[in-house]
């Protein structure tokens, strides 16, 4: 049905297409493909201690507000991480700030943290109880005097609804946001989110979010930074805004955040190399380029423990999830694989 209805939808705006999307779920438009297969064994696993069906995650950036995670669930995926959210709401970058390529597969936004604001998407989480394992990602308002407090704030709003919290410091489309990279300021941030969970007499577990365009200098000190503060998973990697060599749409030079099939390799590789400093201390979450069974596959291979996806499900439709898991089911079957965790990883022991 969406190979059919496709070609209408990409005649949108990219961003109208979005909200149409956002939508659609609202109303329960779309059905329920969730689907128990005697299969499912092969990918039961555990996130934060809490029995995972899935390991396949829909990324932030797709419900930003918080509209629509119980029905994302429905559609089949092992969690879902609503945001970014800020303090207060904010309009975001101008308009038009999403653009489709779509010989490359791919989207580059400078959305720059649109959203309701935190008290507006903690109500309605707490209207809407949530039926699978719920992220929230969080950060600073653009001109925040201090973005060090807004992470706090996030995170003293969304402690007790989510089954983590996703530190954001890696948007290319907030002025600065990847400073936060550098290890005396990564260091400082998380030992302030390790504090304030303290005087929350909270456990919620801590996410950190980074870029794709780091080198590897900056890869050990990360490390370091990260197992130094306890930090429980990181998600590698947000979007890109470099990476655009070999991309033939026109709109290559948009300013923004490139997403989708070609940062898929450069995200495999940083998560193989994050994976051997992390030596499994920290659990890793891998993003960019996630549309198929084969492309999970090597996600896992890479290192990742769990995946998340958003721009594939923009070209490949809302049944994605069961696809991936279909054709995921295939290959790890001839391998004679009883779980995915079997091959987390082994690409660095070949």
């Amino acid at each position: 049905m969406f190979s059919n209805l496709r070609s209408l939808i990409f005649k949108l705006d990219p961003e109208k297409a979005h909200t149409l999307a956002i939508k659609s779920l609202k109303f329960n438009f779309v059905p329920n493909f969730f689907q128990d297969e005697e299969n499912d064994s092969l990918f039961k696993t555990t996130l934060f201690n809490k029995d995972l069906k899935n390991p396949i995650g829909m990324a932030a950036g797709f419900d930003k507000n918080a509209e629509v995670y119980n029905q994302l669930f429905k559609l089949g995926y092992g969690f879902v991480e609503v945001g970014t959210i800020t303090p207060l709401s904010q309009y975001g970058n101008p308009k038009p700030r999403v653009f489709r390529l779509v010989e490359d597969e791919a989207l580059i936004n400078r959305l720059g943290f649109n959203n309701h604001g935190a008290k507006n998407v903690l109500d309605r989480i707490r209207k809407n109880p949530k039926t699978g394992i719920l992220g929230v990602n969080i950060g600073p308002n653009k001109d925040a005097q201090n973005r060090l407090e807004d992470y706090l704030s996030g995170l003293r709003s969304f402690y007790e609804v989510a089954d983590y919290i996703t530190i954001n410091i890696s948007s290319p489309n907030t002025e600065n946001l990847r400073n936060f990279h550098d290890q005396t300021r990564l260091d400082k941030l998380l030992k302030e989110i390790k504090k304030e969970k303290k005087n929350l007499n909270s456990k919620i577990p801590i996410v950190v979010k980074i870029a794709p365009d780091i080198n590897d200098s900056e890869i050990e000190k990360i490390s370091g930074v990260l197992i130094n503060n306890e930090v429980e998973a990181i998600i590698i990697s947000n979007t890109s805004n470099a990476t655009r060599e070999k991309l033939t749409n026109i709109q290559k030079h948009q300013k923004g955040g490139l997403s989708g099939k070609p940062i898929e390799d450069k995200s495999n590789l940083l998560i193989n190399k994050f994976y051997k400093h992390l030596k499994n201390k920290i659990k890793i979450i891998g993003v960019g380029g996630v549309d198929s069974g084969s492309s999970a596959y090597n996600k896992f291979l890479a290192g990742a423990h769990y995946i998340q996806l958003y721009t594939g499900m923009v070209y490949k439709g809302p049944n994605i999830v069961n696809t991936i898991k279909n054709d995921l089911s295939e290959l790890l079957l001839k391998e004679g694989v009883k779980n995915f965790t079997e091959i987390i990883g082994n690409k660095s022991k070949s």
